[in-house]
């Protein structure tokens, strides 16, 4: 257990302090998920020995991130790691986990976490099987690779899934001694766990660059006296006029739930909506398309008119 004992000031064994022992911790491997992790687990009192980086700009994290680790061959990190962090692509995972098994590195005992959203425990099977404790804890959160990356994680939430209560005990005092919330997800409930944060962050971004192209057409030509020009780099004009607006809109959603819808679509106004797909359809079919489906979305959950309901479902309009 990640416990130790704790005394009184009497003298009195007081039971169990909640402050983790200090643990080898092994990284595979540097990159912006692993290197911020590190990071925070060194800033709470873990030793950080080895990582494991092959890509120029993994290097390079390492040794400005976590100066003090060594770098190390993947096997040798695994072998002397008492918790031991996988911080690799989903699509890596399984095969990391198979080749770490096959070659007999991680000894009985070991803690071996990873942070792959859409994994839980049970890809870690392999090692489990061979004595380690396996455990899921992925931050919910975007990492650039910048140093505001270990800034946000004192106010992300982490999903985390372990085998039994000892493995999430241990899980839950990991993540709060990073400045983390940690969150229980299910094994059975990890895939939409992922699917519901990728839709609400990945299809933001989407939403957001697609509405900005549709500004910059409608920026486009001679502006007022002083004002910028309309061009195709990020941060201009376009994106302070919608800025506000989306910032507000993301607010009142999640403090205000589904009452923040506001809008013609909202509003059940079919004319307006039926001059917006056809204004965005001029300029580009795929951005209607989604637009069409994001406003069937909108009018379903604001139970709006039918009417609008049933132009916004035809197909091929």
């Amino acid at each position: 257990m990640l416990t130790s004992r704790s005394v009184d000031s009497d003298g009195a064994n007081s039971g169990v302090d909640p402050a983790p022992a200090r643990l080898t911790v092994g990284i595979v491997s540097a990159g912006r998920v692993g290197s911020a992790l590190g990071v925070a687990l060194e800033r709470a009192g873990h030793v950080v020995f080895g990582v494991a980086a092959i890509s120029d700009a993994s290097v390079h994290r390492a040794r400005t991130r976590l100066p003090d680790s060594q770098i190390l061959p993947v096997e040798q990190v695994a072998q002397r790691s008492e918790l031991l962090l996988l911080a690799v692509p989903d699509a890596e995972l399984a095969g990391l986990v198979r080749g770490l098994a096959s070659a007999g590195v991680v000894r009985p005992g070991t803690i071996v976490a990873h942070t792959s959203g859409a994994n839980g425990v049970g890809v870690l099977a392999p090692l489990t099987e061979q004595g380690a404790l396996g455990l899921a804890i992925h931050p919910a959160m975007t990492f650039t690779g910048h140093d505001e990356d270990i800034a946000r994680l004192a106010n992300a939430c982490f999903g985390i899934t372990a085998a039994d209560d000892i493995g999430y005990a241990i899980a839950q005092a990991l993540v709060i001694e990073m400045g983390g919330e940690p969150v229980r997800i299910e094994e059975d409930q990890r895939t939409l766990y992922h699917a519901a944060l990728a839709h609400g962050s990945n299809h933001l971004v989407t939403l957001i660059v697609d509405a900005v192209s549709a500004l910059r057409e409608a920026m486009s030509g001679p502006g007022l006296l002083g004002q910028p020009v309309v061009d195709e780099q990020p941060g201009g004009l376009p994106e302070r006029l919608i800025g506000p607006l989306v910032s507000a809109a993301l607010d009142n959603a999640l403090r205000r739930g589904q009452a923040a819808l506001t809008g013609p679509v909202a509003r059940g106004d079919v004319d307006a909506v039926a001059a917006h797909l056809n204004a965005v359809e001029s300029f580009d079919e795929r951005l209607a398309a989604s637009y069409r489906a994001m406003s069937l979305r909108t009018a379903e959950l604001a139970r709006t008119n039918p009417a609008l309901l049933e132009l916004l479902a035809e197909k091929g309009h």
